[in-house]
């Protein structure tokens, strides 16, 4: 068994270029380039958050829209944070809720192979700033289909865009730093995940 999960990958098509490389067992130390500024601040923020080592370096077709590179952002990350998890021997479940200011964020995640993306209506604006909303629910959606997950994001509270966005990063990260813990067994009772 490795002692550090850890992993990259590069993605290009004609719309991205998206290269990532992630530790699960990090410290939170980022290096975030999407050219788009919300979004590094969202993923330097899960990271952070995480206690994850993350270094993303993005370019895409911005001058069309954000949706791809944010979307794309999303596939590859969840690829390699899939491939980093490896033998899958992890307690599996992690729930968190979050506060900041306005905004009250419940995420929820099960890391078992089993991709699902479920939230109800987060926001009540399109942009926060020049950023869409929309890009962010991309973004989840991409992340848990390729990392194999489940996840569940329920707003409780909130009417700024910006904090419900940066509240649901770091809920789902803390999330995840829950559920990647390490255990002896198998947590199914499949004996498989």
């Amino acid at each position: 068994m490795s002692l550090t999960r850890e992993a990259s990958a590069i993605r290009t098509t004609k719309e991205t270029d998206v290269r990532v490389r992630l530790n699960i067992d990090g410290s939170g130390n980022t290096s975030i380039d999407t050219g788009i500024g919300f979004f590094n601040h969202l993923l330097t923020s899960f990271a952070f958050h995480g206690r994850f080592d993350l270094d993303i370096t993005a370019r895409g077709d911005l001058d069309v829209d954000g949706h791809h590179l944010c979307e794309d952002t999303g596939i590859v990350l969840g690829d390699v944070f899939n491939k980093a998890l490896g033998d899958l021997k992890i307690v599996r479940f992690g729930y968190s809720i979050i506060p900041m200011d306005d905004a009250l964020i419940i995420s929820s995640v099960d890391v078992s192979g089993r991709p699902y993306f479920e939230t109800d209506s987060l926001f009540k604006d399109s942009f926060i700033g020049t950023f869409q909303t929309e890009w962010l629910i991309e973004f989840l959606r991409a992340f848990s289909i390729n990392s194999r997950m489940t996840l569940h994001v329920v707003k409780l509270r909130g009417d700024n865009s910006h904090h419900i966005a940066e509240c649901t990063m770091k809920s789902i990260a803390i999330s995840l730093r829950e559920a990647v813990k390490r255990t002896e067994e198998v947590l199914s009772t499949k004996g498989v995940l």
